[in-house]
């Protein structure tokens, strides 16, 4: 008995990998979207998340959360995660319904046990220093039952594309690892507020990771969206039944879409929260100027993959998934895209427009490509 006790006292992990990603099209599209793709080397984002957990987490510990449309891909790809432990969303309702979906989950089966967010679509190339902090937080327990950890990304540059967290002192250190106040979030912040933020030394990127328990977010479900929060419970109810794909079915379609961050997070009180700050080698490899920024060692190198030639060329990304040889000559900060129905090419500043073409594709008579 002592031993099962312990067992269930397993940190488990929740690995989010339902969204589309536009602005990585044209390798992204719906019916296989960026996480399921190969954007490094010869796995895709999601299999290089779950291989970060590796050996520390069990199979049987590893969630992923996703839309009823890819659980067969993620099956396909990922053969060893338990079919119980994919959850397939019946509608996209946005990430504070998702996480909460996830939470009623695990509340009823878990509800002590610590569990980690984190994304299918993002970059850790300090995988040591990943797991070192994993393990940290999986020993703390019972601490963890009133908190939320914020785990995040030392800043590189001044980004007006990601959140940034405010932290105060350090609260305690553990086996080498600081442990900050929590102070306050500020999102997408304005360029010159981002300057700021990035010359000071007490702000950290918001990466979306975080380690808490299934009772302490269900807590703030209950206290901040009372709705969404009954609605859940009619979930909860039915987790182990046989009418559990019958009730999701019925009930998340009626989740407001609202993300994490507005329905919970901005709403944690500060002494609810600590923050680690470190340099995990983290990027969201949400677009192409971003993926080019995570892999380069200089502002001036190329980064290819596939069957390319450079002539000439310097800050340029040139991604070929195809059986032809593409060339190039002179190009000088361009993003070039070649699969088998579309090729891309834009300069690197021009990426965030990719978004709203994709859009307009969609009601163009296009909609295959999308």
């Amino acid at each position: 008995m002592e031993r099962m006790e312990k067992s269930n006292r397993r940190m488990k992990a929740i690995i989010f990998a339902g969204g589309i990603g536009t602005r990585l099209w044209p390798l992204s599209r719906r019916q296989s979207p960026k996480q399921f793709e190969k954007v490094i080397g010869d796995k895709s984002t999601v299999q290089l998340a779950v291989e970060r957990l590796l050996p520390d987490f069990r199979w049987e510990d590893i969630y992923i959360a996703t839309n009823e449309n890819y659980v067969p891909i993620i099956r396909k790809q990922l053969p060893n995660i338990f079919p119980e432990n994919i959850i397939g969303e019946p509608e996209t309702r946005d990430v504070g319904p998702a996480v909460g979906l996830l939470t009623s989950i695990l509340y009823k089966k878990y509800p002590k046990n610590p569990i980690v967010i984190l994304w299918s679509d993002h970059i850790v190339q300090n995988n040591s220093l990943f797991r070192q902090i994993l393990g940290i937080c999986r020993k703390m327990g019972n601490e963890l039952t009133d908190k939320v950890i914020f785990i995040g990304q030392k800043p590189r540059f001044a980004s007006q594309n990601l959140g940034w967290i405010e932290f105060g002192n350090n609260v305690f250190t553990k086996d080498g690892l600081n442990f900050f106040a929590f102070r306050s979030f500020y999102y997408r912040p304005e360029m010159t507020q981002a300057k700021s933020f990035l010359a000071q030394n007490h702000f950290t990127w918001n990466v979306g990771y975080f380690v808490t328990t299934p009772y302490f977010i269900w807590q703030l479900f209950q206290k901040h969206q009372p709705y969404m929060f009954v609605q859940l419970n009619k979930i909860l109810k039915s987790v182990d039944t046989s009418s559990f794909k019958s009730v999701l079915k019925k009930v998340y379609p009626k989740l407001p879409k609202m993300s994490f961050d507005n329905a919970i997070l901005e709403k944690i009180a500060q002494n609810d929260a600590w923050v680690i700050s470190e340099n995990l080698g983290w990027s969201d490899v949400g677009a192409w100027e971003a993926l080019k920024e995570a892999l380069q060692t200089a502002p001036e190198q190329n980064i290819i993959q596939g069957k390319v030639m450079l002539t000439d060329c310097r800050d340029s990304l040139v991604y070929n998934y195809t059986n032809q040889m593409v060339v190039t000559i002179d190009l000088d900060g361009l993003i070039v895209i070649n699969t088998h129905d579309v090729v891309l090419v834009c300069p690197k500043n021009s990426v965030s427009k990719i978004k709203q073409f994709v859009e307009k594709l969609a009601t163009s008579g296009n909609e295959h490509l999308t």
